[in-house]
């Protein structure tokens, strides 16, 4: 299992709790991810929203793009998994960009591709937001510029939403052939779109029982395309963490009474907007991604072996959610990660001697 966790860009993830003390600060989200170099992390991704989803629309967030390149220019290990939604980005530009900031990197940007959901944040910044299937088909053309710039000298393209000629991007990424395509996807069009065009499969937050049947579902059907297998399976989770299961509970009771705000301005768009498999209630919209789905919550011990159980199931990246990060952050990495490593050897010695 690796471990990953989404940079503090909104000032928390806890709609019902006004202050997380997680300022939506560069200069906090370079202490996190420096730090979490330090304690283990292997992969931070970057949301893109111009609206506050969390906190409100009129509250700060940092924009994923240049944050990606200036963290590209102060860490040396962690792999930056930047959003990018295709009804916002010109794609020859984008290409160019994510080239650039792939050297800058040294290899270590990668993409989260999202097909979008919010509605007014499309009217209020201009981007392109068509019906839910028009938007997979205008992704599928976006991947096809990214990756023909990327590997092509030269390179042409006659789409419904894009047309290039002989379009030259030079430097080429570091990464070959090109840098690792994530993407999610409930939807049977979503699902088709990454099995084609994508490298790794991100999930919303689910339980074993169904993370397990996404995996099998999305290898399945990737064996039926010509393409290599998929690269990786990640979900979203929101992480408590507690010396006893009563503190944890107290701490999962805080975060999740339900405070009608404008924090929840985003929930019908996500809910209406996207073909998800799960219902969504509001108060798990409480925590971004269904993050409290996965229920990482109790103490080490029983988190620990909740991490192993999802990693029986095919998943080998976690990308986690935690407030206040950094405090926390710093609790899992001591706490659970060590303690998962000693119970898969202990596992393993039991399976060895029988």
């Amino acid at each position: 299992m690796k471990y990953g966790f989404w940079l503090p860009i909104f000032g928390g993830w806890l709609r019902n709790v006004e202050d997380e003390n997680m300022p939506a600060t560069y200069e906090y989200a370079e202490k996190v991810a420096k730090s979490a170099e330090e304690w283990g992390y292997s992969t931070t991704l970057i949301a893109e929203l111009y609206l506050n989803d969390i906190k409100g629309q009129k509250h700060d967030s940092l924009e994923a793009w240049t944050t990606a390149a200036a963290l590209a220019a102060v860490t040396d290990k962690l792999e930056i998994m930047t959003a990018i939604r295709p009804g916002f980005h010109n794609p020859a530009v984008a290409a160019k960009m994510a080239a650039s900031i792939d050297n800058l990197s040294k290899g270590r940007f990668t993409l989260n591709v999202v097909s979008a959901w919010w509605a007014e944040e499309a009217r209020q910044y201009g981007g392109v937001f068509t019906e839910h299937d028009e938007r997979y088909d205008r992704t599928r053309e976006f991947i096809d510029v990214l990756k023909g710039l990327w590997t092509e000298d030269s390179f042409s393209y006659h789409g419904d939403f894009y047309q290039l000629e002989e379009t030259k991007l030079f430097p080429k990424p570091v990464q070959r052939p090109n840098p690792i395509l994530y993407a999610g996807g409930e939807s049977e069009k979503g699902k088709s779109t990454i099995v084609d065009k994508c490298d790794a499969y991100v999930m919303h937050g689910g339980t074993v029982e169904e993370i397990q049947a996404k995996v099998a579902d999305m290898k399945s059907r990737r064996e039926q395309t010509n393409n290599p297998d998929l690269s990786s399976f990640g979900m979203a989770a929101y992480v408590i963490c507690r010396d006893t299961e009563e503190e944890a509970k107290e701490e999962l009771d805080r975060i999740t009474d339900v405070k009608e705000s404008d924090a929840y301005s985003g929930f019908k768009d996500f809910t209406s907007k996207s073909q998800l498999e799960q219902q969504i209630q509001l108060q798990d919209y409480s925590v971004s991604n269904r993050g409290l789905r996965p229920n990482l919550i109790g103490t080490p011990e029983q988190i620990a072996d909740k991490i192993l159980q999802y990693e029986n199931a095919g998943l080998d990246l976690l990308l986690l959610q935690f407030s206040p990060q950094l405090e926390e952050m710093e609790r899992f990495s001591k706490q659970v990660m060590p303690l998962v490593e000693e119970k898969r050897k202990t596992a393993e010695g039991v399976l060895s001697v029988e």
